[in-house]
This record gives structure tokens, C-alpha cells and sequence, in this order.
């Protein structure tokens, strides 16, 4: 720990000025950047939004992949200059000399332009796809934020065989990581070609990845725990002070020196994660080069950049400085035409649905869990709905009725009659045993003297007949329109629902969702997979006059996250947190938001 807090405190203002540079000009231009470039790509190739629906089609049209792997290469270069400045950056710190910024950025770039070598074409692999999908923190602050999507971990969590192959892939993907993990060291301060820097990275650790391991995450834990215990010791500061002065001046500027000083120490916290990280790599690799008597090549570190290097340096400057110029006028112009929309939206009341009803207490898609999410005061009720061969529709949410009743036959081949004498509850708990699949009447029944409603998602298996006719009709048949939403995550759905009935809501259920969804116009709201759902995209779905609701949302943080971000509708099977937190976030608090504000600042 010394060494590590040594080697970042000799040139901790240039680590920090470089990495508040860093993320700035990230956020500022190459975000927008890439993501423009990414639009591009779509619209070249014919597609104006993505879904789960058309993401194969996109991803195997031959010109799509091209230009993908072309932007990969670009984000890797662009990934690499920040990891390649810290290492500069902490090479000089461990000769004893000083280093600026102009000199380190020159070394890093230099070194960063060897990505596009056909030698080194395996490096966008660790740096864009490894280590962010490990994430362990030695990822680069622009891609670090990648990670598997919250619906794919909840389908392979469901599965006992696909979590198995999934824990033993990770273990493989984490094997593999620490056998590379010292060959981006190599590649930046040996000038090494990716391959060679891989094979000197396995020499080196070998006998050392399971220390190396804990070692990284060990260290870690340690800065987050004292990075935690400051702010209870901040916080616990805030309610002595209260107590003391209470709300008068005194007490109130107490108070805000303490927040701002919370604040400022996270800004540095943020800024110095990618560093921390790689200040531990570093130590070890030095050290592990010592213990095998390897010898240790360090850069050659300019005291004075030359004049082409200056005028090239001045000419980089300009260009950004050019680029966020251009960045605010353009964002200043799109607010002044209507793009964007910096008023406080009008009030919208969030609501809960109970996902597939109280699923959590009582068995899914039944009348027991209906009734408790009435009990839990849910707005609304999430089902799934399938129709039997004698075209009865039923609620449930497989095709098949193995997982919930125990028989091994799919809907389309029983009967209404034959499904009302299965056991739909004793899979959940014996207590519900002879729990019924209810049919989609007997809980319209159910919600429209309740006063509760329903978002009645439509799975279509290839087997139905005027399916979304049959569903039309039943609403229209207790004149309960007005109280549910008809969703589908097959688009042609919706528009049959809304061939047979325009006055009848539908909502397009997307795991994914990119690009300008809100021209599907037979959709007249959104139903997202919570990773899927962002600030832009909650605003431009608000600003076409839709609403977007956020699936399925259990915890505290990702709950948090759709409150913040304004959402519509969270389906959750935590209603009662749910609820709660949407009660609490009713309530102001400036710093939070403030906080809120610097997080997503950083993120």
C-alpha cells in the first residue's frame, strides 16, 4: 500500500488534472461523438431503430460489421490513450521524475496510434470486451461503464445449466485476464507487438494470477472502505453540528463546507479509480520483474517537447477547443428549435406494477398473486397471456407448462377444461397447492371491481387464431379500455390490436432500445429493460408524448436509477420497496440531487 500511495502522490496533480481533462472532453465531445457515428452506421445501413426484433438482421448485414469493427478500433485507440498516460504518468513516479501533462499525453498517443497495427489487432478484444465484461475496475473511465444486460443475467440466473456454464465461463474469462494482464505494461513501456506482450505477461504471471487476484481486489476494498467510512464520519459531523448550532447561520455553513468537502473528495475518489487500479498493476509488475530477475525498461521521459511537437500539441488544442465550442452551439441550437428540453417536465405520477402480480409471495400469473398485489396497493398488475387450442386465453407466462404445473405439454395443445384441473401453485410452496390458471376474463373481472390495472402482455407462439381479436373483443367486452395497456415485444401485435380497436393503448416490451423508437406508431408507450433505459432516452420518449415504463426493477439502486431518470412506470417484484422509495423521492433534497448530478458527471 505504500509504494501504491507513493507512486500516485509524486505526480498526483498531473494524474488528476489529465483525468478531470479526460472525462470532460469525453463527455463533452466523443460521447456525442461515437454515439452520432454509431446513428450514422444505422441509418447507412437502413435502420432507424434496433430492437430485439431486428438486432440479428443488423449485426449480420456484412457493411454493418465492417463499420462496427472500424469504430471498435477507434474507441480502442481512444480507450487507450487514457490507460496509456496513466501508465507514462506512473513510470515517471517510479523513476523519481516529474512529468506534465503535454510530455505524457505525447508518449501515450504515440504509443496509443500501435493499436492500428494488424499485429495488435487482439488488443481492442481486452481493452473494449475482457476487462469491462469482468469488471474490476482496470478499464479505461470511458468503457468501464459496459457490462452484461440485466435481462440476459435474469434469463441465465432462471436456468441451473446456463448459470453453471456462465460462472464456469467467467472463471475461464478471469483466468485468461490474468494471464494478459501485465501485456498492455509491456506493450506501452517495452514497445512489445500485442502478441509478444501476451506471451511476456503469462511468463510473468505465472505462479502469481491468484495473488495478483486478490491483491487487486483487496486493495480496492480497502480504498472503498475508507473512502466509506469518511462520509459516515461526514455524516455523523452533519447531525453533531445540527444538534449544536440547529438551523442558524453557523450551523448551516458548518454544514455545507462538510457537503462540499464530501463532494470534492468524491470528485478525487472518481478521478483517481482508473489510476488507483493501475497504480497496483504497476507495483506488482515491477515487483514480479524483480522477483525473476527481469530487467525493468522504462520510458524515456523528455525534460522539453520540441518545436514540431509543441506546434502539433497547439494545433490538438485548438481543435478541441473548436469542437466544444461547436458542441454548446449545437446543443444551445437544439435547445432553442425544441430538441431538448431543460424546463421541469410536467408532473407525472410514477406508478408500481407488480410483475406477473405479487410474484414474490405468492405463485406467478394467479389469482393469489393478483389479490396480494392489491394488497401491497400496486397501480398496476403485469400478466401474460397465451391461448389453449379450444382459443380460450389463459394467463401464463410460459409456452410450455412444465415450470408451474409440473406437465410437459405447451398451451396450444390442451384445452381450457384440461389446464383449470392443473396445479399451478405447488411449484411456488404446498400452501398454494391447487392454485388454477386463471383465464384473462376472470381477472379483467378481478381488476375492474378492484379498481386496478392491467398491463396485459400478448405472447404469441405461432399457434394462436385472431389472438389479438380475441383480446380486443374481451376489453371492449367489460369496457376496460381505459384501465389497461395492451404489450407485446413483437411489434406486429400491436398492430393488429390496433387494426382491430385504435382506441385501445399498446406498448411495445423492447429489451433493447436504440435509435428514434418513437416513430413506431402503432406504439403508443414504451415498456424498456431497466439497462436499457437512459436520461436522453427517457426525454426523447417524453417529448414525443409517450410514456416509457422500466422492467423488471428489484433493487434499491436500479429503483433509484428510474426515479431519477423520471420513468413512467416501474414493474417490479419488490412493490412494497418500490413504492416506498417513489414516496421518499417525493420529498426534496437538494443534495442528493446535487450528488446525483456529480455521479452522473463522472460515470
Amino acid at each position: 500500500m505504500k509504494k501504491i500511495s507513493n507512486m500516485l502522490k509524486f505526480n498526483l496533480k498531473t494524474l488528476i488534472s489529465f483525468e478531470l481533462l479526460y472525462k470532460l472532453i469525453t463527455v463533452i465531445i466523443f460521447v456525442p461523438l461515437f454515439l452520432s457515428i454509431f446513428s450514422l452506421i444505422t441509418k447507412i445501413s437502413g435502420y432507424n431503430y434496433l430492437t430485439l426484433e431486428n438486432i440479428f438482421s443488423f449485426l449480420t448485414n456484412p457493411l454493418v460489421l465492417i463499420l462496427i469493427l472500424l469504430l471498435l478500433i477507434v474507441i480502442t485507440f481512444y480507450s487507450f490513450i487514457e490507460i496509456s498516460t496513466i501508465i507514462v504518468i506512473l513510470d515517471s513516479s517510479y523513476q523519481k521524475k516529474k512529468i506534465n501533462i503535454k510530455t505524457a499525453l505525447f508518449i501515450a498517443v504515440k504509443k496509443s496510434l500501435r493499436v492500428f497495427n494488424r499485429k495488435n489487432i487482439l488488443l481492442p478484444f481486452l481493452i473494449v470486451f475482457l476487462i469491462p465484461f469482468l469488471n474490476i475496475g482496470v478499464s479505461s473511465g470511458f468503457i468501464s461503464t459496459l457490462s452484461v444486460p440485466e435481462f440476459i443475467l435474469d434469463f441465465i440466473s432462471a436456468n441451473k445449466v446456463l448459470s453453471i456454464i456462465y460462472v464456469i465461463f467467467l472463471i475461464l474469462l478471469t483466468i485468461l485476464l490474468f494471464k494478459w494482464l501485465y501485456s498492455i505494461h509491456y506493450f506501452v513501456l517495452e514497445n512489445c507487438n500485442f502478441k509478444e506482450a501476451r506471451k511476456k505477461s503469462i511468463v510473468l504471471s505465472k505462479g502469481n494470477k491468484f495473488k495478483d487476484f486478490i491483491y487487486l481486489i483487496i486493495s480496492e476494498i480497502i480504498i472503498m472502505i475508507i473512502y466509506v467510512l469518511f462520509i459516515f464520519v461526514s455524516i455523523f459531523l452533519i447531525i453533531l453540528l445540527y444538534k449544536i448550532f440547529g438551523k442558524n447561520i453557523l450551523g448551516n455553513l458548518s454544514i455545507t463546507l462538510i457537503w462540499l468537502l464530501i463532494a470534492i473528495s468524491f470528485i478525487v475518489i472518481t478521478l483517481l479509480s482508473t489510476p488507483i487500479s493501475y497504480a497496483i498493476m504497476s507495483v506488482l509488475f515491477y515487483k514480479h520483474k524483480e522477483s525473476k530477475n527481469e530487467k525493468i525498461v522504462h520510458l524515456d521521459i523528455k525534460e522539453k517537447i520540441t518545436k514540431k511537437e509543441n506546434k502539433i500539441f497547439s494545433i490538438l488544442k485548438t481543435i478541441i477547443i473548436v469542437l466544444v465550442i461547436c458542441s454548446s452551439c449545437l446543443f444551445t441550437y437544439s435547445i432553442l428549435n425544441g430538441k431538448y428540453n431543460l424546463n421541469i417536465e410536467y408532473v407525472r405520477t410514477m406508478e408500481v406494477t407488480a410483475h406477473r402480480g405479487a410474484s414474490v409471495m405468492y405463485p406467478e400469473n394467479t389469482m393469489s398473486a393478483f389479490v396480494g398485489a392489491k394488497k401491497l396497493n400496486s397501480d398496476w398488475i403485469e400478466l401474460d397471456v397465451q391461448q389453449t387450442k379450444d382459443k380460450m386465453l389463459v394467463v401464463m407466462h410460459d409456452s410450455n407448462l412444465k415450470r408451474t404445473t409440473g406437465v410437459n405439454k405447451n398451451t396450444w395443445d390442451v384445452t381450457y377444461d384440461e389446464i383449470r384441473k392443473l396445479d399451478a401453485g405447488s411449484f411456488f410452496s404446498s400452501e398454494f397447492k391447487d392454485e388454477k390458471i386463471p383465464s384473462l376474463e376472470e381477472v379483467i373481472e378481478f381488476a375492474k371491481n378492484n379498481n386496478i390495472k392491467l398491463n396485459i402482455e400478448l405472447k404469441p407462439t405461432g399457434h394462436e387464431v385472431d389472438f389479438e381479436k380475441s383480446v380486443v373483443e374481451l376489453v371492449n367486452k367489460y369496457d376496460f379500455a381505459s384501465n389497461c395497456v395492451v404489450t407485446s415485444q413483437a411489434y406486429e401485435v400491436l398492430e393488429n390490436v390496433k387494426k382491430y380497436d385504435k382506441n385501445i393503448k399498446t406498448v411495445y416490451v423492447m429489451s433493447l432500445a436504440y435509435g428514434d423508437i418513437t416513430s413506431l406508431k402503432d406504439a403508443d408507450s414504451f415498456s424498456i429493460e431497466a439497462s436499457s433505459v437512459t436520461k436522453t432516452l427517457v426525454n426523447k420518449v417524453h417529448n414525443s408524448g409517450k410514456e416509457l415504463y422500466a422492467w423488471t426493477v428489484n433493487t434499491k439502486e436500479s429503483i433509484t436509477d428510474m426515479i431519477n431518470m423520471n420513468v413512467d412506470n416501474i414493474i417490479t417484484d419488490n412493490i412494497t420497496l418500490a413504492k416506498e422509495m417513489i414516496y421518499e423521492s417525493k420529498t426534496s433534497n437538494l443534495i442528493q440531487e446535487y450528488i446525483n448530478f456529480i455521479q452522473n458527471l463522472f460515470k
